[in-house]
């Protein structure tokens, strides 16, 4: 019987081989999710030995790893905003500089000073932000759009595990079209991306409709734009989150669509400016 200790080695072997930076995390990640314990308690029982179904589904998933396939895929799980999300392929796998959005548009929210505010994430995929959201502001209302019905599946199901159903409801359609009224705060984490600039580890398994922005990954926010002074009420606010290196251009779009709009950006803890925000 293999145990945890020589099967850990193993799989750090095996994944360091196939080239993984992070081949050590990696194997010890995938052995505590196979067998249901954390990563420290790896280490307090390496001379626990493993079934000969535990070896062989963690053998299925090192076989996985080795060909690049994301960590949260294998998992079906990732930590976003102190929440956990069950993810898979067919959902963009939630990103930490995304936070930055959720904490703005929170600090946003808290500002306005009421407890009723009504919000709109564009794009959802996982439901990851509108989820955040809706947990953080306990009496607000949110909308959660999507053009992938597959993905709209997935963010149902982080609705229900996290209890919100009665509070965020999702809409199939494209862009803002769906939304039934106008809201205080819209937000959104679009397809910003050049798909040919992406490594194959990503283009291989996450949904290209999630992260292709077109030839200068701007292609999304030509058409959300102008579709925002609408959707949103009388001294509503827009988040969106931007690549690096895309605010000013973002800006100048913005200022094609409202010239008048009072503008902000912020940064990621890279000190990127990750989130353009404005007020028509």
């Amino acid at each position: 019987m293999t145990t945890v200790g020589e099967i850990l080695r193993l799989g750090t072997r095996l994944l360091q081989a196939a080239s993984s930076p992070s081949a050590r995390l990696d194997a010890e990640v995938l052995l505590g999710h196979v067998l249901g314990l954390r990563r420290v308690d790896l280490y307090a029982y390496p001379d626990r030995t493993l079934t000969p179904e535990e070896e062989a589904a963690y053998q299925t998933l090192l076989e996985r790893r080795s060909r690049q396939e994301p960590v949260s895929y294998l998992r079906q799980q990732k930590e976003f905003y102190g929440l956990t999300f069950f993810v898979d392929r067919r959902v963009l796998i939630p990103r930490p500089e995304t936070e930055v959005l959720v904490e703005r548009t929170l600090t946003r929210a808290q500002e306005m000073g009421r407890a009723d505010l009504v919000l709109a994430d564009i794009g959802t995929g996982s439901g990851c932000i509108a989820v955040a959201l809706a947990w953080h502001l306990p009496g607000a209302r949110l909308y959660a759009t999507d053009i992938s019905p597959e993905a709209l599946e997935v963010a149902g199901e982080n609705v229900r595990r996290h209890g919100l159903l009665e509070r965020v409801t999702l809409l199939h359609g494209d862009l803002c079209a769906p939304l039934p009224e106008a809201v205080d705060l819209l937000v959104s984490n679009p397809p910003y991306t050049v798909w040919e600039t992406l490594p194959a580890g990503i283009t291989a398994y996450e949904p290209r409709v999630a992260l292709d922005g077109g030839a200068d990954g701007l292609d999304i926010y030509r058409r959300l734009l102008p579709q925002v002074p609408s959707a949103l009420k009388a001294g509503g606010h827009a988040l969106l989150e931007v690549g690096d290196g895309q605010a000013r251009a973002v800006f100048a779009l913005v200022e094609q669509v409202c010239p008048q709009a009072a503008r902000w950006t912020w940064p990621d803890d890279s000190g990127n400016e990750r989130v353009v925000e404005f007020r028509p």
